[in-house]
């Protein structure tokens, strides 16, 4: 909207009316932050302590040509805690003002960005409006972490002085929710979407199906939702999304500038399915429900025409859904299905995806069937030594990786984290930072690097604050590595960065793990 300068000074004058703090009239407070602290750590970064800018009732957004929805975005992260107006207008008009503008500057790719603030304003520039939405992740960093309180806070507002020009070493930084052992409802989803899209990650993978509950609907098969989405390990409530909440869930996270990998885990995983059809057991006869944690006992029947018809009616209609380029089919734990015909579904079902205009990712056993170019093998096994994903590099596939071992957020932190598992490792923050994509694998280096990915199996998470322990303080580590520049890898300043985030989260009501590892602040 345009808003004069009349209009503007009247907002002003009302706020100063109502008890809100016109300019700051306490002492400024030495600043909380510096471009130097950002988390993800960017690619370079200049400190100008004599560049604060005062964020007051006066100062507007300014949104050039495609910039709206950023600036919008930004607009509701700032005013809660404020109480200013911020209006997004096309033009300053003499006011201070943070701008918001797209260009062209090769430097910084799809998703990078520049950053300049100075006493007279903020400029953040990129090339597309996924860079800008990431260079306001780090703009909110440089403002005083109260600024995440959801009431007006009555304090100065400074943003700290500086510049930063910032762009991703991996083109996907994800997370992964799972769904499927403990159901988690569309407004607790999207809280962690906002959670995890302030540290510039930019895709979520819902785990929807498996042994133990089935989470989306699919019209052609209803009983999938209704009755295979009754369960959840330990016999603990189930629930489903109808695909209008799956839409919605979707629309959110785009909003977030974060795109929505869905997956249906197959020919294993596959309980919640074959006890609620007959037909997709080799003797038509369903099996029971099953509500514990073992892996690796159920299987599809390879060798029915009615096990395909079933796959084409979930991947038609998840695909008809779900706007992002990937559907995952999983393929990890398969241990019922023997190898020729793992390979035989793999090769009739990676088609199936690809028909209905998707490209296939799923866990780094489908390597083994080699698949198309397009397809991204996620590993998740501990390093070293696998020829099968070797070659899918060696053949052109991106790999993206997840390993157990560092990246799994369901692990411990230490033998007393009252949640969480331990079969693959104890995790505590640092050794979740200390680890290299582009050296994991025999290989597999920086140029066949996918990305990185923090799945969270909720075998034992059963609440938000359950998730948002198991991931923060990790989470942020991860999307570290994902984000920034091989060469800032480095514990020592990544600990002192990190622990500033602590006030951050308190303001926005994160229940994370103090690891003893950090100074927290």
């Amino acid at each position: 909207m345009r808003l004069s300068r009349a209009v503007l000074t009247a907002a002003v004058v009302s706020l100063t009316a109502a008890g809100l703090p016109a300019s700051a009239t306490a002492a400024p407070a030495v600043p909380e932050r510096s471009v130097t602290d950002v988390v993800p750590a960017p690619v370079s970064a200049k400190a100008d302590p004599r560049g604060d800018f005062r964020l007051t009732p006066a100062t507007v957004i300014t949104a050039g040509r495609g910039a709206g929805q950023v600036a919008d975005y930004l607009r509701g992260l700032l005013r809660p805690a404020t109480g200013y107006p911020l209006p997004v207008v096309p033009h300053a008009a003499g006011l201070p003002a943070i701008s918001l503008e797209l260009g062209h500057d090769p430097r910084i790719g799809t998703e990078g960005y520049r950053l300049k603030v100075a006493r007279d304003g903020v400029t953040l520039k990129a090339n597309t409006a996924d860079g800008l939405f990431e260079g306001v992740q780090s703009l909110r960093q440089l403002l005083p972490s109260a600024i995440e309180a959801k009431r007006v806070q009555h304090r100065a507002w400074t943003v700290a002085g500086g510049t930063i020009l910032d762009y991703p070493r991996f083109a996907e930084r994800g997370a992964m929710l799972d769904v499927a052992r403990h159901f988690f409802r569309p407004d607790q989803v999207k809280l962690y979407i906002d959670q995890i899209a302030q540290y510039k990650v930019n895709t979520l993978h819902l785990h929807l199906a498996d042994d133990q509950g089935w989470r989306i609907e699919i019209k052609s098969w209803p009983k999938l939702a209704t009755v295979g989405g009754r369960t959840a390990v330990d016999g603990d409530p189930g629930g489903y999304y109808t695909q209008a909440q799956y839409r919605d869930i979707v629309a959110y996270a785009a909003s977030r500038h974060i795109t929505v990998i869905p997956e249906i885990d197959m020919p294993g995983h596959t309980n919640a399915a074959q006890s609620t059809y007959a037909e997709l057991n080799c003797d038509g006869k369903a099996v029971p429900p099953r509500t514990d944690t073992e892996v690796g006992y159920s299987s599809l029947c390879i060798s029915s025409p009615i096990t395909y018809r079933f796959v084409e009616d979930v991947v038609r209609e998840l695909a008809a859904l779900t706007p992002g380029p990937f559907l995952h089919i999983g393929g990890d734990e398969a241990h019922s299905t023997p190898p020729a015909d793992y390979l035989a579904f793999e090769r009739k079902v990676q088609p199936i995806v690809a028909k209905y205009g998707k490209k296939v990712t799923g866990w780094h056993e489908i390597a083994k069937s080699v698949p198309p170019v397009s397809a991204v093998p996620q590993y998740w096994d501990f390093g070293g030594s696998n020829p099968d994903v070797a070659a899918a590099a060696a053949r052109g596939n991106k790999i993206l990786m997840s390993p157990a071992n560092y990246a799994y957020l369901d692990m411990k932190y230490t033998p007393q984290t009252p949640l969480g598992q331990d079969w693959a490792a104890l995790i505590e923050v640092k050794d979740g930072y200390g680890w290299d994509p582009a050296a994991l694998v025999d290989g597999v280096g920086e140029s066949q690097v996918a990305g990185v990915e923090a799945p969270l199996w909720t075998e034992t998470i059963r609440t938000s604050d359950d998730i948002e322990y198991m991931a923060f303080p990790r989470l942020p580590g991860i999307a570290e590595i994902g984000w920034s520049p091989k060469a800032t890898h480095d514990w020592e300043a990544y600990r002192a960065r990190l622990a500033k985030q602590a006030p951050r989260w308190v303001a926005q009501g994160i229940d994370f793990y103090r690891s003893p590892q950090v100074d927290w602040k």
